[in-house]
């Protein structure tokens, strides 16, 4: 779920995370034009689903013609921010942490981490995918310094919030929160850092429902 930037709430959240898919798939077309309908195929979304999130941001298609494909994607990179390089910061150089850098380093360039940080002194001035891990101490002026403006959270539920506390006054503009705990629930001014949070456990227990065999209950 996602919390934050009041200016962003007139459009759905559901909106912008349909919009990575979209970009994804038109990365992947071989052809020069599409169409909401080929572009509903390839993500799995309807064509009127399509043409509704892409007009929040303005009209890019022609009627009877389609997409250029190579327009359309600069254009939702740019609405994304990517094309301006978006810098992160991990914080919890743990076994989730390191794995999640290493997938972004080898899956995409749009995000770069660019710091970690963590407490552990056997952890801290070990290199990580080309990354020195840095003391969790120096987290306000790494993050001013790099300039970052996001940051991923894996560190055990006890320290989430003090640690984003700590980030929200760096300067962080965004957290994707792999803690299991809510965070920065009473943000002075609400909102002021957009917030993401990933409960892996809650997740699998979910999935176990459609993998356990038993009877579905039904009330009388």
């Amino acid at each position: 779920m996602v919390h934050g930037r009041e200016h962003l709430r007139r459009i759905p959240e559901s909106t912008i995370r349909r919009l990575p898919a979209y970009l994804r798939a038109l990365e992947n077309l071989k052809c020069l034009r599409t169409t909401s309908v080929g572009l509903g195929e390839a993500t799995g979304y309807s064509s009127e689903q399509v043409r509704k999130d892409l007009a929040y941001f303005g009209a890019f298609g022609t009627r009877g013609v389609g997409y250029d494909v190579r327009d359309l994607g600069q254009q939702i990179r740019h609405i994304l921010g990517l094309d301006q390089g978006v810098r992160a910061v991990l914080v919890g150089a743990g076994h989730l942490g390191t794995a999640l850098v290493r997938y972004t380093q080898v899956s995409s360039g749009d995000v770069e981490f660019v710091a970690m940080l963590d407490n552990d002194p056997q952890v801290i001035g070990t290199t990580i995918g080309g990354i020195v891990v840095q003391d969790v101490r120096q987290m306000v002026s790494v993050v001013k310094e790099q300039t970052i403006r996001l940051a991923v959270l894996t560190v055990p539920a006890r320290a989430a919030e003090e640690v984003a506390q700590d980030l929200a006054k760096a300067g962080i503009g965004a957290i994707l929160n792999f803690a299991p705990v809510p965070i920065l629930t009473d943000q002075h001014p609400p909102g002021s850092v957009l917030v993401q949070s990933i409960d892996l456990t809650l997740e699998l227990q979910a999935l176990a429902y459609f993998v356990s065999e038993h009877d579905v209950f039904s009330p009388a």
